[in-house]
């Protein structure tokens, strides 16, 4: 949307410009630039402000903007455990295949208590602000 902006300002100053003669062309140039360096300021500001969060700019500030990645790590452990639970219980038995799933479980629960830790944080700057 941004840039659509910008490329009616480039055109209405390339307009004015062929209307009003090359004796305005400098002054009609840092009017574009003006308006373009802001843009690109807000821009900055606005990554840095996401950063500063610990978020993705334009990503939801909330939990469910981590969706993916949690998701996709939920999938791999449970792919992981197939094969982690079949050498617990071949090598150990009931005892093996527990210690693999308590290993699996603290796994996924630190990954989950991280974004926990990031949305809480990430909200209390917020109420800063």
């Amino acid at each position: 949307m941004e840039s659509q902006e910008l490329k009616k300002e480039l055109s209405a100053t390339l307009d004015a410009r062929r209307e009003l003669g090359p004796e305005y062309e400098a002054a009609l140039v840092d009017s574009f630039v003006e308006k373009v360096d802001t843009q690109v300021r807000r821009r900055l500001a606005e990554e840095r402000l996401a950063a500063a969060r610990g978020t993705a700019p334009g990503a939801p500030d909330s939990p469910d903007g981590n969706f993916g990645e949690r998701f996709g790590f939920a999938i791999i452990t449970l792919v992981l455990a197939i094969p982690l639970s079949a050498i617990g219980a071949a090598q150990a038995n009931l005892s093996g295949l527990i210690v693999a799933w308590i290993g699996i479980l603290g796994v996924n629960y630190v990954h989950a208590t991280k974004f926990r830790r990031r949305h809480r944080d990430g909200r209390a700057a917020g109420q800063l602000d």
